[in-house]
């Protein structure tokens, strides 16, 4: 049997081939997928960049308070680690490693004479292992977020969820 192009390969329930290209009806669709993937993304952005926030925040206080803990046991003399609340800054020494984004809000608990006359709170880490202890609280807007723990006898740190 042979096709001849008389048509009667299409009447005996063959289809027939189709010039390439979309019907008007998949470009609809299509453009409605993407409109809404675009509308989803737009809501859940403030959200997601709080929290890209509070997460690097966190990471560079962590990182921060490890730094001193490290610099203290090799250089043999002790290192603090700082949070400034008037500038939102947070370091290791005299070196401002990070700014506290406007979305996490900081509290602090520390010794009262590891207040300095500028209102820095310090976390001091000894060469020989210790630490004067104290916690640094970064929080988001509903009050939950993490408690970075210092021990005070083997200077190390430790995370605990807050809730609100």
């Amino acid at each position: 049997m042979s096709v001849t192009g008389d048509g009667a390969a299409a009447r005996r329930g063959f289809p027939r081939p189709r010039a390439g290209g979309f019907t008007l009806l998949e470009l609809m669709v299509a453009m409605a997928v993407a409109g809404f993937a675009i509308g989803a993304t737009a809501i859940a952005y403030p959200k997601m960049y709080a929290s890209m926030e509070y997460r690097a925040a966190l990471r560079g206080v962590l990182a921060g308070m490890n730094m001193a803990r490290i610099e203290a046991a090799r250089n043999g003399h002790p290192a603090v680690f700082y949070v400034d609340p008037l500038t939102r800054a947070y370091g290791v020494d005299d070196r401002e490693l990070g700014r506290f984004p406007d979305s996490v809000s900081v509290q602090f608990t520390v010794a009262g004479q590891e207040i300095d006359n500028r209102g820095r709170a310090h976390i001091r880490f000894h060469p020989e292992g210790g630490a004067t202890g104290g916690s640094v609280d970064l929080l988001r807007g509903q009050g939950t977020g993490t408690r970075l723990r210092v021990d005070w006898l083997f200077g190390s740190v430790t995370q605990v969820e807050v809730s609100g």
